[in-house]
């Protein structure tokens, strides 16, 4: 953007502003709850899978197939769960905390600038 935007142009751009953030909070809210039918809808189609024994099956659809198969999900990495690890390793907790404080305090920080939109109308 330019720095010689004029003072309409500024009003203009804060109402197109306004209205695709609606716009992308409405299809927000409509990917969260396709989101969740398709969660249930694949907990009962594993369990059908499962239950009839056909989890080494290929499911032919119009543009590819679906296939079974099991996923191992890890936990995030977290400074209390570091710490926890650190912690039995460590024996000494003055080094674990001296461990944990250097971690802090030298990730790397970004700054930049954005709008954020508060709704105080409901």
């Amino acid at each position: 953007m330019s720095s010689t935007m004029s003072k309409e142009e500024f009003i203009t751009n804060i109402k197109k502003w306004v209205v695709l953030d609606r716009q992308i909070k409405q299809l927000n809210e409509q990917i969260k709850q396709s989101r969740q039918m398709k969660c249930s809808i694949t907990g009962d189609i594993c369990n059908y899978m499962t239950h009839n024994s056909i989890q080494n099956k290929k499911i032919e659809i119009n543009d590819g197939h679906l296939k079974f198969f099991e996923k191992k999900e890890y936990s995030p990495l977290t400074f209390a769960y570091v710490e926890t690890c650190l912690s039995q390793v460590i024996k000494n907790p003055d080094q674990v905390e001296y461990i944990m404080k250097h971690i802090k305090e030298n990730r790397e920080v970004k700054t930049s600038v954005d709008i954020r939109r508060n709704n105080d109308v409901k």
